[in-house]
């Protein structure tokens, strides 16, 4: 795997969808790059790491954080695990917000919440701020069907120019396996950070 590499900051919101393998192969990716990451993860969140992949990723933060970091071979203090209510964790405030925030992957609970501005927990706050600051904020949208409540508030979100990327990935490439169709997901999301990589080949090579 071959990441450009960047000085960069970038905050990982991992919620309750389906899609737990794209947000790990998404942070391997960023820690490959040299990026620092804040990460959090809801509590339905780490029920479905749990439930779709065979990994004992710890729930308390500390811990996450610490197994993350070995699983990934990152920089120490590379990765920083915040806890949902941890509101003195630098996405909570302006002058802390990342160059770029990704919601991977995402509810459309998450998606509501970020919509209505309501900010009840860090992951609703860190989004809010990244929005205000007008940085970039990825939301990998995981759910099918879609109702008219849900494109409403896409809608609303991609007016403010919040990326609406939903987690359903492409075959022109033809993919062989899982894992394909989660780089496919995963290099979308590295090209809209500006990170060059090597996932998969562009469009017509």
């Amino acid at each position: 795997m071959n990441i450009s590499s960047t000085d960069k900051t970038f905050a990982i919101a991992i919620t309750g969808a389906s899609g737990a393998p794209y947000a790990l192969r998404l942070i391997e990716c960023l820690v490959a790059s040299g990026a620092s990451l804040y990460i959090m993860v809801s509590q339905a969140g780490q029920v479905v790491l749990s439930m779709e992949t065979d990994l004992n990723i710890p729930g308390r933060t500390d811990a996450m954080q610490a197994w993350l970091t070995e699983q990934y071979k990152a920089k120490p203090d590379q990765i920083q695990v915040f806890a949902k209510d941890q509101w003195l964790a630098p996405v909570a405030s302006g002058s802390g917000a990342p160059d770029a925030m990704i919601v991977c992957p995402c509810t459309t609970g998450t998606l509501s919440a970020v919509a209505c501005g309501s900010s009840n927990n860090l992951i609703e706050r860190a989004a809010d701020v990244v929005i205000k600051e007008q940085r970039k904020l990825i939301m990998v949208v995981r759910e099918t069907p879609l109702s008219a409540i849900h494109l409403e508030n896409m809608l609303k979100l991609a007016r403010l120019g919040v990326v609406m990327l939903p987690a359903t990935p492409g075959f022109y490439q033809n993919p062989t396996s899982v894992d394909d169709i989660v780089d496919f997901i995963v290099a979308r999301i590295l090209e809209l950070l500006d990170l060059e990589h090597d996932l998969l080949p562009a469009w017509g090579e």
